[in-house]
């Protein structure tokens, strides 16, 4: 059996930047965490620990009855400068875009809508307080197509208020950058099946040789990086329309079609029509901010390669924590019927689609 020491070394060979995935969780005391609450924010009332892949979370429901928020307390392993990003990037959406349905970062008493604190262990934390989102994710909701289309033009409006954030850890390196999906080829070690690991290997290859050769011509901009069902949240009374954005925590700057290619990838029907739903999803997209013909051709591959990396990454991380496995390959399934879905699908194939979609809705921007 191979041991989790080997198994660091092979993502952090593959993944310098992948520290982010083999941290321990670092939880706090919910009774440390209230009492920090107060003396920051003069606020108290019922703490209730919410579920994160690494950040401490509360809910925090008031005492005096006034609308709930949520604590965060950053991991001790994730720079400042990197919750500082986050925190910059929903100021400038709430100065470019305020009716985006994002959280709102509230002030403590000094009025500072971050602060650096040490926990009880000495290590260093940024402590934020934010506007708490109602609403049901998506994942439990009836999906749909006008669902799908409310996600691509919130994606757009999302994308074009980032347009102007400058920041200086926007250029840092994440696993779950698409730029550098070759990375993670060496992780595809873990992938058992050959025919599995062969599609893999295919969706990288068609990325590595066709594809990253253009992103360096290509529009580059903060953004968010996991537009994934779970990161969004619908009106439980009108489930085709987006109610809240979360997870700002994979920001980069990257192609901004990246942004679309993640957000696609989690909407194809492995039973459905895959060239139909990609096209339909760019032009969907494109009503609100137009893509260029450079950027629908890489799209497909682009798609292929998230797809590649949820499967490489996700098959590590529970060759890591076996015990854990089943949680960690929740996804695994999905992803690799998507990826099989798209794998006959031609980059110029799917580009005409869309310019064949976009026209039913405004006129192709080349």
């Amino acid at each position: 059996m191979t041991s989790t020491r080997d198994l660091d070394a092979d993502i952090r060979t593959a993944l310098p930047e992948a520290t982010v995935l083999t941290a321990q969780p670092a939880p706090v005391a919910t009774d440390w965490a209230a009492a920090l609450l107060h003396r920051l924010y003069g606020r108290s009332g019922q703490l209730t620990p919410l579920s994160g892949e690494r950040d401490a979370n509360f809910l925090v429901t008031p005492a005096d009855g006034s609308s709930r928020c949520m604590f965060k307390l950053s991991h001790p392993d994730e720079a400042v400068l990197v919750a500082d990003f986050q925190t910059q990037a929903l100021l400038h959406i709430a100065a470019t875009d305020p009716s985006l349905p994002v959280q709102r970062l509230l002030p403590d008493v000094r009025g500072n809508r971050s602060v650096e604190i040490q926990d009880a262990q000495g290590r260093t934390r940024v402590a934020r307080l934010f506007s708490y989102l109602e609403g049901l994710p998506m994942p439990q909701a009836q999906r749909s197509a006008a669902q799908r289309t409310s996600v691509a033009r919130t994606l757009a409006r999302l994308d074009l208020a980032l347009a102007g954030l400058k920041h200086p850890a926007a250029a840092r390196e994440l696993p779950w950058d698409i730029q550098r999906a070759e990375r993670v080829r060496p992780l595809l070690m873990h992938v058992p099946e050959p025919e599995r690991r062969a599609l893999a290997q295919a969706a990288l290859d068609g990325f590595e040789h066709r594809t990253q050769p253009l992103l360096a011509g290509l529009r580059r901009q903060p953004i968010h990086n996991d537009f994934n069902l779970y990161n969004l949240l619908v009106d439980p009374n009108e489930p085709a329309q987006v109610s809240g954005i979360l997870d700002f925590g994979d920001m980069v700057h990257a192609p901004l079609v990246n942004d679309v290619a993640v957000a696609a990838s989690y909407h194809l029907d492995p039973n459905g029509d895959a060239l139909g739903t990609i096209a339909q999803f760019a032009a969907d997209y494109h009503a609100v901010s137009p893509l260029s013909a450079e950027e629908t051709f890489v799209l497909l591959d682009l798609v292929r390669a998230r797809l590649a990396m949820v499967v490489a990454i996700s098959g590590w991380r529970a060759a890591r924590q076996p015990d854990n496995a089943a949680y960690l390959m929740r996804n695994n399934a999905i992803s690799w019927a998507r990826l099989s879905a798209c794998a006959d699908l031609q980059p110029e194939q799917v580009q005409a689609a869309i310019e064949v979609a976009c026209r039913t809705q405004d006129p192709f921007h080349a």
